[in-house]
């Protein structure tokens, strides 16, 4: 219907300004909001999170939230778009570091670099899966936005690009970026079971992603161009 999808380009016009602007100044109001919602989310998912509970935290009225952020669905979607967009930032980081090395040292700095963000970052893998496996009613929406960074990863990797191993490369990279996203937030789950303190849990989960996945790329007949 035109004019449910003209109210809908509007609303999502309205939030990325919105977003652009907390971006801009995160000393304002709605950048702190942005970063509590963030966290929220992350920690109960869409459906268990209440505007109430982000103001609560934030130390302000439920007016006040709504008055900088809409509605909830407005403040989700903007949740997410802003870890894109950190994702986004940190992979060009990470692409600037590693460009030109072999491949064995562009996935070991590479792993090391983005494990490190995400557990500075935990929100991030808790709303990336929260949003690979939840089901929330606006994620059509939410999905249009959020474009992944899967044929980056394979690109910067070198990996094979042809027809036939393109979805491989694909799966490989979703394969160890999701083992990342759940070493996070089973965090405090593994570490019970495996009685390490953080620094060394954080320590053994690089170290084992990199022995298992690195060698699957880089030893003979594996995915490399």
């Amino acid at each position: 219907m035109p004019e449910t999808r003209d109210i809908m380009i509007q609303t999502e016009m309205l939030m990325t300004t919105t977003l652009e602007k907390a971006r801009k100044d995160p000393e304002s109001m709605k950048a702190k909001i942005l970063a509590v919602a963030r966290k929220i989310f992350g920690e109960y998912g869409f459906h268990g999170t209440t505007m109430r509970m982000i103001a609560h935290e934030v130390g302000i009225d439920i007016s006040t939230l709504h008055y900088h952020w809409g509605e909830k669905k407005d403040l989700y979607e903007a949740a997410i778009i802003d870890i894109n967009n950190d994702l986004r930032e940190k992979f060009i980081e990470t692409e600037k570091v590693i460009h030109g090395r072999p491949l064995e040292e562009r996935m070991a700095i590479g792993i090391d670099m983005l494990t490190d963000y995400l557990f500075l970052h935990p929100e991030i893998s808790n709303l990336v899966l929260y949003r690979y496996f939840g089901k929330i009613r606006h994620e059509e929406l939410a999905d249009l936005k959020v474009p992944e960074f899967t044929i980056d990863s394979v690109r910067s990797m070198g990996l094979k690009q042809d027809k036939e191993h393109i979805q491989f490369s694909m799966v490989a990279v979703l394969t160890i970026m999701n083992s990342i996203h759940s070493f996070i937030s089973g965090e405090s789950f593994f570490r019970t079971m495996i009685r390490l303190d953080r620094g060394e849990y954080i320590d053994l989960v690089k170290r084992a992603i990199k022995r298992i996945f690195i060698p699957s790329f880089t030893q003979d007949g594996g995915m490399i161009e």
